[in-house]
């Protein structure tokens, strides 16, 4: 089957597709973290499904024209990234899409220590283990080999982040048929790399970020690294698709692989790099340097219902 032989050194016999399933806070994260993922696994003909846990109604918008969406105006936000999410997973290939709950279930919380926590339906004010539930129906409808979410701090702080973790990481321990849970992550090397390669590239229109200032961990606990270098192409149409909570500017030189960088609304520069890292948090780790189903298919079956 062709999936076998793009992904992995050897053929290897597929009843069905391997099946990736991410979990992110808002909109816009499943680009921002791990877009390029999403698109080689996508392009080689993994089934990938993105869960998103709320509409990301409480962000600040960019365009001046759009800033009447906000929450402190109309409060349309929410409705509006819902065409931005779908316009972004179109270009990463993004076979199943879905809202934790539904459509509108669980609200944006702002950020840690803002009134929007308390919000009725805020994410973190509700209640987990209905939250819970939600997600392990659709973990056990799709039967996914490879799970992907954030790590404890939620790779920010952000109180939406640090719940998808929680919900995602039980989940995880429910679900026997799970192969392998990551936790998607910035490299502090190769975002070091990145900003000091964007430090020499004229007319870049954010302001470089001061040490410590982007969030990032330790090279050495990363246990993976995706080369998406082929797929920034799709990772930069979906960021742009985000446009009321993305700033995208690319230099002139294509070639260059930190040509490409991103802001959120503070205008800090983000590298668009070559690669996405991951920390291995469940699952055997044989195979998991440069992808996240390595070796998992050697000798059985990828479908949940064959052999496991």
């Amino acid at each position: 089957m062709r999936v076998g032989v793009l992904l992995y050194p050897d053929p290897v016999t597929l009843t069905a597709p391997p099946r990736l399933l991410l979990v992110h806070a808002h909109p816009d994260d499943e680009t921002l973290t791990t877009g390029g993922t999403i698109a080689r696994y996508a392009a080689h003909g993994v089934h990938v499904t993105v869960v998103t846990c709320t509409l990301g109604e409480e962000g600040e918008v960019i365009p001046e024209g759009l800033r009447g969406l906000a929450v402190d105006a109309a409060d349309q936000l929410g409705g509006y990234r819902v065409g931005e999410l779908r316009s972004a997973c179109a270009a990463l290939g993004v076979a199943d899409h879905r809202f934790l709950g539904g459509l509108g279930r669980w609200r944006d919380s702002g950020m840690a220590g803002t009134g929007a926590n308390a919000h009725p339906r805020a994410l973190v004010a509700g209640d987990l283990d209905e939250q819970v539930a939600a997600l392990e129906t659709i973990v056990r409808e799709v039967r996914p080999q490879v799970v992907v979410t954030y790590d404890a701090n939620g790779g920010y702080g952000h109180p939406d982040h640090i719940r998808a973790h929680q919900i995602t990481t039980e989940v995880v321990s429910r679900v026997p048929d799970i192969d392998r849970f990551f936790h998607t992550v910035a490299s502090q090397g190769a975002a070091a790399t990145g900003v000091r390669a964007l430090s020499e590239l004229p007319d870049l229109p954010f302001r470089l970020p001061e040490p410590g200032e982007l969030a990032v961990v330790p090279d050495e606990i990363i246990t993976t690294a995706v080369d998406v270098s082929e797929h920034l192409p799709a990772k930069l149409s979906a960021l742009r698709a985000h446009a009321t909570q993305v700033s995208v500017w690319q230099s002139g030189n294509g070639s260059d692989s930190y040509a490409a960088s991103y802001a959120l609304s503070n205008g800090i520069a983000q590298p668009v790099l070559g690669r996405e890292f991951y920390v291995l948090a469940a699952g055997e780790a044989t195979g998991v340097e440069t992808d996240l189903f390595g070796g998992l298919f050697d000798g059985r079956d990828a479908d949940a219902q064959g052999t496991r």
